[in-house]
């Protein structure tokens, strides 16, 4: 049986996995997570983590395998790490390599491998993901891209923990690792739309984002110089005093609960407020954290709102344990450094607008609860994804790509430190548009995204309706004066391009109160909405039909070609149109219409409003001269069309 030849970098390889404090360490529930998934995913046995050492193969997690590790010259993983791709042996006795190999001949019998290789941040395989059965099978491109997906997991936490290696041996960088914190913290504290404050035990606020600022009128300077008792009303005062007396006290960790502030101007404002107590090294009561979300709108609206509860990931806690023992002899600055860590923590798990990180790669580096409730995809699904898999429409993905390339290369983008709306998909497929916030930073010379997502779709479309309305007859659906408005004189200069003569009809219907008055305003709007319908019906393509008020009705007419009497024949096809007896209730009624016309040939220098009014004039002429009447009369004439 042939062993594995040495990688050609294998000192270096041994060095950083040695240095790595991976060897003979207890199980880590991150790396066991994985292999179960690896196991119960792609339906096999057993699967490794494995490290490859200079004379053997150990197995730092393990399922449906009791040995611990195996000699490096039986090892599979061995043949694995010295190429990029997956190894994948779909029948160990089939395979030169491995059919004389004492794991394939004996226990534990195997006959299917497959390991991807991990990798650090030098590119050096210190091991492998892999999965084992003990009968031959092929493996799928689908399930090599789960068992690839796995093994980025791993890898990701394998370099990180390269990193915090280095950091072991250059103590001195520790004041950068404190800036990024701090970078990280502020990008967050400044973004969030919602209020965060941190509150000394005696009401005296510390510090206070812009949000917080916005909701209650005030300035972080006036801010800071005032305790929250101060500016809560007075009638919720007894509540708070007593919830702050158990939180000093101990009793309880936490509070939420809503209540009202009297904002600099006078007015009240709800709020929901949830404020967590944070601890000295030593037990001691340091101060509170308070995120305060104006829930005002909400509540007048008697519309119940959730406070979000988001746990932030294992990993943060782990990394700031390892933080804490690689710069043990730095006690102070790991302190700063596990404070801003824990703030850092407090504000995402608070956040009540979707939270998104990204790598360089574009890659989802954080999730939060909002995130997940927003879009559908769990936190789990969502990281390593990008975001063009998970939440970007197909149509924007190029741009995106296109984006982030241009950042990394010339660090100008057109979407960072905006505010944008923008459309989304969930992970159901329907579309949704958010407000994007997005923050680059620079953590190590590594770029970092920063993003808060909020959910605008209701906003968006109240927006729409009631733009819809504000141009549109209700009863009708017809356009209304003010549409009427701002289409004149759009269609006058088209007509003055064109060199056609543009018409107005102004149009009153006859008999109409005496329906309204028989039957009731109910079969009056019922009728509107039949002769709405006939006048739409009834006009070309390029004319428009408004309703102005009650019965009256304008036609605009463009491209007139022998002006007065085209005008002329349109009205009194629409005379003819809505002469026609409709059924009301099993009632036949019928109305007329008088007509007036108003021409505007090119260059006439007739505004919006004189049209309207000479149109109206008209029109009453038609009423004087009897039911059905048009006026002017219609006469044959020459325009006189300017050049």
């Amino acid at each position: 049986m042939p062993a594995a030849p040495l990688p050609s970098d294998e000192a270096e390889r041994l060095a950083l996995l040695h240095a790595l404090a991976l060897l003979d360490t207890p199980a880590e529930p991150l790396f066991d997570r994985v292999t179960r998934l690896a196991s119960r995913l792609l339906g096999v046995p057993m699967a490794l983590f494995t490290l490859i050492d200079a004379e053997r193969q150990w197995f730092k997690s393990r399922v449906g395998l009791d040995e611990t590790e195996t000699p490096r010259e039986l090892a599979f993983c061995a043949h694995a790490i010295l190429h990029d791709a997956p190894l994948v042996v779909p029948d160990a006795t089939q395979d030169e390599r491995f059919r004389s190999n004492p794991l394939v001949t004996g226990a534990p019998n195997i006959r299917f491998y497959a390991g991807v290789p991990i990798r650090t941040g030098a590119e050096l395989a210190i091991g492998t993901l892999c999965v084992v059965d003990t009968q031959p099978r092929e493996l799928g491109d689908e399930d090599l891209a789960v068992l690839a997906d796995l093994a980025a997991i791993i890898t990701e936490e394998v370099r990180y923990r390269e990193r915090l290696a280095v950091a072991r041996d250059q103590l001195a960088r520790t004041g950068e690792v404190l800036g990024a914190s701090e970078a990280r913290f502020r990008a967050v504290f400044e973004a969030a739309v919602v209020g965060i404050a941190l509150v000394l035990p005696d009401g005296t606020w510390v510090s206070v984002n812009p949000a917080l600022c916005q909701i209650l009128g005030y300035t972080e300077q006036e801010l800071l110089g005032i305790r929250f008792p101060e500016i809560t009303y007075p009638p919720d005062r007894a509540e708070d005093a007593e919830l702050i007396r158990r939180l000093h006290a101990g009793e309880i960790e936490r509070l939420t609960r809503q209540k009202r502030y009297v904002r600099k101007d006078g007015s009240l404002v709800w709020i929901q407020v949830d404020v967590s107590r944070k601890l000295g090294p030593s037990g001691e009561h340091e101060y509170n954290v308070a995120v305060v979300k104006d829930i005002d709108a909400q509540k007048r609206a008697e519309q119940e709102v959730a406070a979000l509860h988001a746990d932030l990931e294992r990993r943060v806690d782990e990394r700031t344990r390892a933080l804490q023992e690689a710069i043990q002899r730095q006690r102070q600055a790991e302190q700063d450094l596990r404070a801003r860590e824990v703030q850092l923590r407090t504000v995402i798990e608070n956040a009540y607008d979707a939270y998104i990180s990204l790598d360089r790669h574009g890659r989802v580096t954080a999730w939060n609860r909002q995130a997940e409730e927003t879009f559908g995809w769990s936190a789990e699904e969502a990281l390593g994804a990008t975001l063009e898999r998970l939440i970007i429409p197909p149509e924007l993905a190029g741009a995106h790509q296109a984006g982030m390339r241009r950042y990394l290369s010339t660090g100008v983008a057109k979407v960072v430190d905006r505010r944008l709306e923008l459309p989304a998909v969930r992970r159901d497929g329907s579309r949704l548009m958010v407000e994007l916030r997005l923050r680059a930073l620079d953590i190590d010379g590594e770029p970092l995204f920063s993003a808060f997502l909020h959910d605008i779709t209701e906003r968006k479309e109240a927006e729409a309706r009631r733009e819809y309305e504000s141009r549109h007859d209700l009863l009708t659906g017809l356009p209304n004066r003010r549409a009427l408005m701002e289409a004149l004189p759009v269609v006058q200069s088209r007509a003055g391009r064109s060199g056609r003569t543009m018409g107005l009809l102004f149009l009153d219907l006859d008999g109409f109160k005496a329906i309204n008055d028989e039957f009731g305003h109910d079969a009056g709007d019922a009728l509107l909405r039949v002769l709405a319908d006939r006048l739409r019906a009834a006009v070309r393509k390029t004319d428009s039909v408004f309703r102005l008020a009650g019965d009256e009705f304008t036609v605009v007419l463009e491209d007139l070609g022998e002006t007065r009497m085209d005008a002329h024949a349109v009205a009194a096809k629409l005379i003819d149109v809505l002469s026609e007896p409709a059924s009301l209730w099993n009632t036949q009624v019928q109305v007329g219409a008088s007509v007036g016309i108003a021409l505007c040939p090119p260059g006439a220098g007739l505004g919006p409003e004189a049209l309207i009014r000479e149109a109206d004039q008209r029109m009453y002429e038609a009423k004087r001269a009897g039911r059905g009447c048009i006026r002017p009369e219609a006469q044959p004439e020459v325009v006189q069309q300017s050049p």
